[in-house]
């Protein structure tokens, strides 16, 4: 059994990180939040220690590391806003834990090359969440790619389309130095899975560039992908249900991926090739890490074949 401490306790996706380590068969010890409302945790490790300060939260794991008493952290999870990932990062190397980071590891590429310095100093790994690689009907795609023999390109169109409100743009989330914006924040899963799928970008263009919507062109080794993301509602399909309030699409040379379930257990899964030794580290997340920062900074240009919003009109 392994100990885990956690960061960000009260956020959107800290209840799923909880139910993996329960589903281990792990441990939470302490977590660390700035608000309180962290009732949740009583379904899973109500005897977990507390804090709302992280310096306390840093005494104390610090304490239990030298009293050698089997209470010391093995494993930090951090679930905190993305701005905050790298300093948490490095808080759980000073008390002898690994880190296991939600997305993204860190804003900007640079930091990367700090923490692997850091890895070799304190001799811990850093290990991050891309979930979409373990997903089923994504593996069996990754599978069916690489077993061919042709060079075919392929035409993929993705589209994501997850409604947010108000709230949303006065959170950590709709600030961009914070959250590093919507192709960071909802998109970079979705750009790590292609990467992995078809190979890293070779060329990119960006057509929109919203505060609530995104989208473009990438040209990776063996496709071409049109890709669109958006917070708008209006951006569901009619053809949708009712109260869908998400939607994922991936079309594959005119075929559509079925992966809109099986969402539920997939931090389990990355939770359990983590402890195996096999999880996702600093250097499976970079190309999508150096994407999304090449889109938060490069210009916009002109979209002459209508594609990105068109495709998603073509949707409905």
């Amino acid at each position: 059994m392994k100990n885990f401490a956690l960061t960000g306790l009260a956020g959107y996706i800290a209840p799923r990180h909880l139910k993996a380590i329960e589903d281990t068969g792990n441990r939470l010890v302490a977590a660390v939040d700035p608000h309180d409302s962290v009732g949740i945790i009583d379904s899973y490790f109500p005897k977990a220690s507390f804090f709302t300060e992280v310096e306390r939260f840093d005494r104390h794991l610090e304490k239990i590391r030298r009293e050698g008493n089997g209470e010391a952290i093995d494993y930090m999870t951090i679930c905190s806003p993305n701005h905050l990932h790298d300093a948490h990062i490095r808080l759980a190397m000073r008390v002898g834990a690994d880190a296991l980071c939600e997305k993204p590891l860190v804003l900007n590429p640079w930091n990367l090359d700090v923490l692997q310095e850091l890895e070799e100093e304190y001799g811990q790994r850093v290990w991050t969440i891309l979930q979409l690689r373990v997903h089923p009907s994504l593996i069996e795609l990754k599978k069916k790619i690489d077993a061919e023999k042709s060079e075919k390109r392929h035409k993929i169109r993705l589209s994501y389309i997850t409604s947010r409100g108000t709230w949303y743009h006065y959170s950590w989330k709709g600030n961009e130095e914070q959250s590093g914006g919507i192709g960071t924040n909802i998109g970079i899963h979705f750009f790590d899975m292609l990467m992995w799928l078809f190979g890293p970008a070779q060329n990119m263009e960006l057509y929109v560039r919203e505060k609530n919507r995104m989208g473009g062109f990438l040209e990776l080794p063996n496709a071409d992908v049109e890709w669109f993301l958006s917070l708008e509602p209006e951006d569901i399909p009619n053809n949708a249900d009712d109260s869908q309030r998400t939607f994922r699409s991936i079309n594959v040379d005119g075929d559509e991926l079925e992966f809109s379930g099986g969402f539920t257990d997939l931090h389990t899964r990355v939770y359990e090739e983590t402890l195996k030794g096999n999880g996702f580290g600093i250097d499976d997340a970079r190309p999508s890490i150096e994407l999304v920062h090449k889109l938060r900074t490069m210009p916009i240009t002109e979209n002459p074949k209508g594609i990105v919003h068109p495709s998603i009109q073509n949707l409905k």
